[in-house]
């Protein structure tokens, strides 16, 4: 597979937003003494890349510093998290009794969020930014730091099995490398061939790799 190109998709450390279970889209919260902790820990286990392209929200491009120190990252504003709008830094307890916030979680595939973005307009950002990387970028082996909505975006797309949006577990610092055998499988918008899980530190639920 000498033409084959390799793209792991890794989501940011835990911050401290995270850690309150607040809605973290377009704002900032920094990494967690937990977050930062567990970067170093499993540092040792990610494999090196020929270049890093971020989400430029500042707990990515501190997640892909702090594990990658030798690359520095390019910056995307295509690849940030949903924007959440009027909801940014507020949890479920603070926003369960509000009527937009209720219509939302019946269909967040449709409805609008206040001052924020759709899921549409999320969907479209996100495969825009996708199409641009990789008809630029040439290395056969590099990393996107982004955010668990974008993550799951992708894979939904592009995983050799299909499964929905919300199906797809994105831990913090964690993710998944998507192999295609050639570019121009790639660039054709083929679906991968190879999906596993980043980092590979022994075996999870008996298996290190993940096919769909």
């Amino acid at each position: 597979m000498a033409d084959s190109v390799a793209i792991t998709l890794l989501r940011h450390g835990l911050t401290e937003a995270n850690e309150r279970k607040a809605y973290l889209g377009w704002t900032d919260s920094p990494l967690s003494i937990k977050g930062k902790r567990d970067i170093e820990e499993w540092k040792q286990y990610y494999p090196r890349y020929e270049r890093i392209h971020s989400s430029d929200l500042l707990r990515c491009m501190e997640t892909s510093r702090h594990l990658f120190p030798e690359v520095d990252p390019v910056g995307w504003p295509a690849f940030r998290e949903m924007n959440f709008g009027r909801w940014e830094g507020r949890t479920y307890e603070e926003l369960k009794t509000n009527a937009d916030y209720q219509k939302w979680l019946e269909d967040p595939m449709v409805a609008a969020v206040p001052k924020g973005e759709s899921y549409p307009d999320f969907s479209r950002r996100v495969h825009n930014g996708w199409a641009r990387l990789i008809a630029d970028e040439d290395s056969s082996t590099y990393a996107v730091m982004t955010h668990g909505g974008v993550i799951r975006e992708l894979l939904a797309r592009y995983a050799p099995v299909e499964k929905p949006f919300w199906d797809w577990s994105i831990p913090h610092a964690k993710g998944y490398e998507l192999i295609w055998e050639n570019k121009e499988r790639l660039r054709r918008g083929e679906r991968c061939t190879l999906l596993q899980a980043v980092p590979i530190m022994g075996k999870l639920n008996g298996s290190s790799n993940f096919t769909g």
